[in-house]
């Protein structure tokens, strides 16, 4: 996604009602976290999880759409997470948003709420060679998270009806939908992403609950083939992005 160059601030990102400053974080805003903000399910919940949240994006994205919503932010890097707290005590919603500094794994063993929702966007990449960026490679590699431990710790957390969202590239999502669904996850949305209609996939949003359901399966495509937004897309961001 090309960001409108007059949304950047030096360091961050300025949305329509928040600011996401993102200098100190080794992921930045970007298409991944705007998909999975402002698509994840949030009405009727009360109580969200956001594991691996990073700059808060995430978590500030769901505190606008539901005004009764409580997101708890689980971040391991320090820096990160207190550039976090920094962006939520600036925004509207910061009595309803909080940093957890943890790793999900110690948290989600001793954590005291059933999440509604619990969202993430995590890494992706196997580990292979290193980038000179140790934060970095944090964020975008599973040595430090893998998969079937994300997993396994969203179960511990979640509500029995809640919903558990993420957004990953599409081989990766395809291969994390049928780890959940060998492991008692069961699938009930599935959304394809597409630069365009006419190109491959190359995301996937996916929400997955421990109760049996019929999967929700759509498909959503950003631009037209001339470049411009599609409608569906543009809906998606219209309450966020400063130009719409």
């Amino acid at each position: 996604m090309c960001f409108q160059k007059k949304n950047y601030r030096k360091g961050g990102f300025t949305f329509k009602q928040f600011f996401v400053a993102h200098d100190r974080c080794a992921m930045k805003v970007g298409t991944d976290g705007v998909l999975l903000g402002a698509w994840a399910p949030v009405e009727g919940v009360q109580f969200a999880l956001d594991i691996g949240s990073g700059s808060g994006l995430i978590a500030l994205m769901l505190a606008q759409r539901n005004i009764a919503l409580r997101v708890d932010a689980v971040e391991l890097d320090s820096d990160a997470a207190s550039q976090a707290q920094e962006n939520f005590v600036e925004s509207p919603w910061a009595e309803r948003l909080k940093v957890i500094n943890q790793d999900i794994i110690s948290y989600s063993q001793k954590s005291p709420i059933q999440y509604d929702l619990i969202v993430s966007n995590p890494p992706y990449f196997e580990p292979a060679v290193a980038c000179r960026d140790e934060k970095r490679d944090q964020a975008r590699y599973t040595a430090t998270l893998t998969h079937d431990v994300l997993l396994a710790s969203a179960k511990c957390c979640l509500a029995p009806r809640g919903l558990f969202c993420l957004v990953l590239p599409y081989d990766a999502g395809e291969k994390m939908q049928k780890m959940a669904e060998g492991s008692g996850w069961f699938t009930a949305f599935r959304v394809n992403v597409s630069d365009k209609p006419t190109t491959d996939y190359h995301r996937l949003l996916l929400g997955f609950q421990l109760q049996e359901i019929q999967t929700q399966v759509t498909s959503l495509a950003l631009k037209e083939e001339c470049g411009e937004y599609t409608d569906e897309f543009r809906k998606l961001i219209q309450p966020f992005y400063v130009k719409y």
